[in-house]
């Protein structure tokens, strides 16, 4: 599982932590709830896992335990945190004890989508075909019980566009995008799949939109054949300041070509980052991440830190501290993007 599947996870385990600690005021919540042991134990799991630390399963294991051995969040937390620590065969018997006291089909809909997602996981980087249809199989289970699952019905997609069938991965993804509300971040991707679900089957990075510091609205699938760098950072940070004029002059040296550069700060400070972006003449679009979210979604835990997305939204490239040919990677991008720039100049021409 790569670095950003990973911190996919744990963007999710920290969504249902939220929701669990929400509902202790909750009158009609179990009584477990309340129980300052249940709590403390579930929290000791999002803790751990937060920190990338192991044995977040034991305390998510105990938290069940205290519950009675039926609390949907602490198999939540259970299954995602051995998702995090690579124990898929672990995983896949958490998804089933989920699924045995699945109360609605939306619930037996999300204990199958995690299976397929941990089939998926335990296959590794190059799945076999049987694998696949294994996987295929579970996520249709799940639409059977909640057809209209967004993330089952993504998650397919990109298992049937891996597959070989981009027909019904169009359809899958096409169907998801009409079932996403139209202010959702991840709609414009599923639109892109559904149009060439050849995609599907490269690494992306994950979905986000975000307000520039000038206002706009950065959102990566709206790049439109446009290659984007993404550059994590910060003012306080020694080789992300070493890094500077190299950034400066690829702005400098790109503008006006097919390339979108967005430094992500990790700031708190907010008036020392619009300082420095002034006092450097950092004219491209910048954005501050105080909390980490951002950075959480990448997986990322030191800077400064590079990626490069091709005009297809395709992630190319990682690069990790001082030294890298970022330059270099971008110009053979650019110059693709350019070249089918022009040839779909010439054939609107037709």
């Amino acid at each position: 599982m790569s670095t950003l599947q990973r911190a996919a996870l744990f963007a999710v385990s920290f969504a249902f932590s939220a929701a669990v600690f929400a509902q202790t005021a909750n009158p009609d919540v179990p009584a477990y709830f309340k129980d300052p042991k249940f709590r403390a134990a579930l929290s000791e799991g999002y803790t751990l896992m937060a920190n990338q630390r192991p044995y977040a399963d034991d305390a998510f294991k105990k938290a069940n335990k205290l519950a009675g051995g039926q609390c949907p969040k602490c198999i939540d937390g259970l299954f995602h945190a051995q998702m995090a620590e690579r124990d898929y065969k672990a995983a896949l018997a958490t998804c089933n004890l989920r699924l045995s006291f699945a109360a609605t089909p939306a619930d037996k809909a999300l204990a199958l989508t995690w299976r397929g997602q941990a089939l998926l996981a335990q296959a590794g980087d190059k799945p076999k075909p049987a694998q696949l249809e294994a996987v295929h199989a579970a996520y249709q289970e799940a639409l059977a019980n909640s057809p209209k699952d967004v993330n089952a019905l993504f998650q397919d997609g990109r298992v049937l566009a891996k597959i070989g069938n981009m027909e019904d991965a169009s359809a899958a993804f096409k169907k998801c995008a009409e079932c996403l509300n139209p202010k959702d971040v991840a709609k414009l991707r599923a639109e892109h799949f559904a149009a060439n679900p050849e995609l599907a089957t490269h690494p992306m990075v994950p979905v986000f939109e975000v307000t520039a510091l000038d206002g706009s609205k950065f959102n990566l699938d709206a790049m439109g054949g446009r290659v984007v760098l993404i550059d994590f950072w910060a003012t306080w940070c020694g080789p992300c300041n070493a890094e500077l004029p190299n950034l400066k002059k690829i702005a400098k040296d790109f503008a006006g070509q097919p390339l979108v550069i967005i430094s992500v700060s990790w700031d708190s400070d907010e008036a020392k980052w619009k300082q420095f972006i002034q006092k450097n003449e950092m004219t491209w679009v910048q954005y501050r991440d105080a909390d980490h979210k951002l950075s959480e979604n990448f997986g990322i835990n030191a800077i400064p830190h590079y990626f490069t997305i091709d005009a297809d939204g395709v992630l190319t490239a990682e690069m990790l501290g001082e030294g890298n040919d970022v330059e270099g990677k971008l110009k053979k991008l650019v110059a693709k993007a350019k070249q089918a720039q022009a040839q779909s100049t010439v054939t609107a021409g037709y």
